[in-house]
């Protein structure tokens, strides 16, 4: 993934918020509602991680939340064209059924990029 989002870089400025998390780091994200998953079962619990939590920039978290999504989305799919075309296959947090449809999901994770194990 990190070559992916080293290319994706030369297009959208962004950051790495998250890769790997240990157990504290996942019993702290899970307690907070940031994971829907306990320690060990994560994809950022993985080594080398699976997942990561991407933020693109400029984005303004303290906009209006359908112009945050809207931007969010937007990134998430220049990366998923990009990762298609590398054959890399990804899942984003905001499409977790990979049916295209951005507002079927129960719940959303609009910064997490994850490798699918077919």
């Amino acid at each position: 993934m990190r070559t992916l989002f080293t290319e994706v870089l030369f297009f959208f400025d962004h950051s790495m918020l998250c890769g790997h998390r240990n157990k504290a780091d996942q019993d702290r994200a899970y307690a907070s509602g940031n994971s829907q998953l306990p320690w060990p079962k994560g994809k950022h619990n993985k080594k080398p991680s699976m997942a990561v939590d991407v933020k693109p920039y400029p984005l303004d978290l303290n906009g209006p939340k359908d112009e945050v999504r809207e931007q969010l989305t937007f990134f998430a799919g220049f990366v998923m064209g990009m990762a298609a075309d590398k054959g890399i296959p990804l899942r984003w947090g905001g499409d977790w059924n990979r049916d295209t449809r951005t507002q079927d999901n129960d719940w959303d994770d609009l910064f997490h990029f994850e490798l699918v194990e077919d």
